[in-house]
């Protein structure tokens, strides 16, 4: 049986806790990581010498990193639903869950940090407008992406809506100064939150 290591609230591990459950995957998830703890194990080194999480280990196969796990996942079990068998067909997806883990998450974790994990009264608000204004100018790219499809690999949603579409609960919870008004991003989003999946493993409190 598949086997997962993370703490639920960690967006990485949402990400293929969302798969998992598109995909109906039978599964055991191990807390780990966070206040969980756990990652300094000999034995969770033994998967993963990063000593991050999400790992997974489906019957003697283990693969770290949240990305290389969903196209794993997806490859092996989504054929037809989360995969897409044609090469040009999948890159014109893929490049965009590239583009998240190297541009957009990064700033997107550092108005969460700023915003949802740091009191009020601490927070530096010019700092905050200017980080949520470089995020918006981020999601405006998606939303332009958005306006000739409904997902971001085209008429269905792939893996390529995984990394992304896991974002957009908490960008939307939180009180965010300036947050531009992105109408395909939004219908992106409610799009997502019809899915059981989106629902159960990505809007679960922080």
């Amino acid at each position: 049986m598949l086997q997962i290591w993370g703490r639920a609230n960690s967006i990485n591990v949402q990400k293929v806790m969302w798969a998992v459950g598109e995909l109906g995957l039978e599964h055991v998830r191990h807390n780990a990581g966070g206040a969980a703890g756990g990652l300094d194990t000999p034995e969770f080194t033994a998967m993963n010498p990063h000593r991050t999480i999400p790992v997974i280990d489906d019957d003697g196969i283990v693969v770290w990193e949240s990305g290389a796990i969903l196209r794993y996942l997806a490859a092996k079990y989504g054929a037809g639903s989360l995969w897409m068998e044609d090469p040009a067909e999948r890159a014109s997806g893929d490049q965009w869950a590239e583009w998240t883990h190297t541009l957009l998450q990064p700033v997107f974790l550092r108005v969460f940090q700023a915003v949802a994990r740091t009191p009020l009264q601490k927070q530096n608000v010019q700092r905050v407008i200017t980080m949520v204004r470089r995020l918006g100018t981020l999601y405006q790219r998606l939303d332009a992406h958005l306006a000739t499809r409904p997902f971001m690999g085209g008429d269905r949603l792939t893996f390529s809506d995984i990394p992304a579409g896991a974002t957009l609960y908490r960008y939307y919870a939180m009180d965010l100064p300036g947050r531009p008004d992105l109408p395909n991003l939004k219908a992106w989003h409610e799009r997502l939150r019809e899915r059981d999946a989106f629902c159960e493993h990505v809007e679960v409190p922080w």
